[in-house]
């Protein structure tokens, strides 16, 4: 049997230039890699939580109860008589919505010039918190973020301009005679999809104090009278005196 041997010599140049594109084209993919993995950390996360809901952004401005607290004052009034057999009696009545203090009145009598009387005048003190607390809110304006997300550029509007987030502001207030405890808020807001704001736990309100809330939200669900509203305590985790006056509603027209 004969056997026949081809022997094939390969271009030494060649070789080297093949070998240059398999290391080119390794490197090429390398970095189309990374650029991916790049792009899919800073990117996708933002894109993911566009499609899983509107946007909502929130600010609040705290108002502590300016109301000063009464303290009890002692004032005392000297008052000359004429010369004249007289008797004055001089009274002075400060009265605080809380208690009832009476007040010391002294009567001075006299038959010449000189004679003096002295009035002693109480003011009584405030009571300190009892009973319950009572949660109320009222929606002061709907309208609209001149810029997104930023809340101090609200504007009250009855219609949101295209283009424009729509915002809802409004007032809670401890109408109660108690501290609040924490507490929280939601806020129903016509967005697509439909969307409703749970907010975390708010700080205890003392009697009379408020908070003014703006929240803004964008993707709008194009139409009229589309409906806000804000509820209070849902979990009912607070004891009220008055449990009617936790949720307030207001209508918006959004143009998208």
């Amino acid at each position: 049997m004969e056997i026949t041997t081809t022997t094939i010599n390969r271009d030494p140049s060649r070789r080297a230039a093949v070998n240059a594109l398999a290391i080119v084209g390794f490197i090429a993919l390398l970095i189309i890699g990374i650029g991916l993995a790049i792009y899919s950390a800073r990117f996708v996360p933002s894109i993911a939580s566009r499609f899983g809901g509107a946007a909502v952004s929130l600010s609040s401005i705290f108002k502590k109860n300016e109301d000063p607290a009464l303290q009890v004052v002692t004032a005392t009034t000297t008052l000359p008589f004429e010369t004249i057999v007289a008797t004055t009696t001089a009274t002075t009545t400060v009265t605080a919505a809380t208690t009832t203090t009476p007040v010391h009145t002294s009567t001075g009598t006299g038959t010449g010039t000189g004679q003096t009387s002295t009035v002693v005048t109480t003011v009584t003190t405030p009571v300190a918190p009892h009973g319950l607390s009572d949660l109320a809110v009222i929606i002061t304006a709907v309208g609209y973020l001149n810029s997104p997300g930023n809340t101090s550029t609200f504007v009250p509007s009855n219609n949101v301009p295209n283009g424009k987030s729509g915002a809802v502001q409004f007032t809670v207030t401890n109408a109660g005679t108690n501290y609040t405890g924490s507490w929280n808020f939601n806020v129903n807001v016509p967005t697509v999809p439909a969307q409703n704001y749970n907010s975390a736990n708010q700080p205890s309100l003392a009697p009379g104090d408020s908070i003014d809330y703006v929240l803004g939200f964008d993707r709008g669900n194009s139409g009229v009278s589309r409906t806000i509203t804000v509820a209070l305590d849902s979990n009912n985790q607070v004891v009220e005196s008055n449990e009617g006056n936790n949720f307030a509603s207001r209508s918006i027209d959004i143009n998208n």
